[in-house]
């Protein structure tokens, strides 16, 4: 069955303009998963705007399924050892991006990529790479021994939103989730994905795991949390 990860970045982004409590993302994601959210996402960000060190501690402690998003370099991956998430997922990041615009250039930094995943998998971490739906990409992710891949649905999910032909991008994302698949690697996608583009991405039989933040928490404003991990659920989960 298909899985559903929750980002909760924002909730810590809202409790960080007043520098207080509330809301708690601690909270938010045990509220999350007794709604049916299979697991929990945080980026910690190098310049923690957002999620900080104590929320992967308190995280890290409960039991919840837990992805820590983390830039693809030593500082942070021995931060993510020290903590021992379920999962870690290598993302792109920029200092001076509103979020995160691509995917790992998977080719240039190769040997460090690949240096990084065999420390987490060596720790008995679950190990994937955010990358751009690139069949070269996909090989690369194999030859660096990562467990799974999470493709970027930045593009075509701009394309539905904008009522574009996104014919092409979704070819892209069928052709190398079925590649990676064939390889061993399982498949999620993540960014920037609403109904819509559930709905579409959610007919992708090889794709198992959806990681949905921003939309989640900007749409549990007008209808509650609650309301939207079912409907979700009733795209990825039918």
């Amino acid at each position: 069955m298909k899985r559903l990860g929750v980002n909760i970045d924002h909730i810590a982004t809202l409790r960080n303009v007043r520098s207080g409590e509330h809301p708690n993302p601690i909270n938010f994601a045990k509220y999350a998963i007794s709604l049916g959210a299979d697991s929990i996402t945080i980026h910690l960000r190098e310049d923690r705007r957002h999620i900080k060190d104590n929320d992967l501690k308190k995280l890290s402690k409960l039991k919840i399924p837990l992805n820590l998003e983390i830039a693809s370099n030593y500082k942070m991956v021995k931060i993510a050892i020290r903590n021992n998430p379920n999962y870690v997922c290598l993302v792109p990041e920029k200092r001076n991006e509103l979020t995160t615009e691509g995917g790992l250039n998977v080719i240039k930094y190769y040997r460090k990529i690949k240096f990084i995943v065999s420390k987490l998998n060596s720790k008995k971490i679950r190990t994937c790479l955010f990358i751009n739906p690139i069949i070269k990409d996909v090989i690369f992710s194999k030859k660096i021994n990562t467990n799974c891949i999470e493709i970027h649905t930045g593009k075509i999910s701009n394309l539905v939103k904008n009522k574009k032909n996104y014919t092409k991008e979704l070819r892209k994302i069928k052709k190398c989730a079925k590649y990676a698949n064939s390889l061993g690697m399982e498949v999620h996608a993540g960014h920037g994905m609403d109904y819509k583009t559930i709905k579409i991405l959610s007919k992708i039989k090889e794709i198992k795991e959806f990681n949905i933040g921003h939309f989640i928490i900007g749409e549990s404003v007008s209808i509650g949390l609650k309301n939207v991990i079912k409907k979700i659920n009733m795209f990825i989960k039918k």
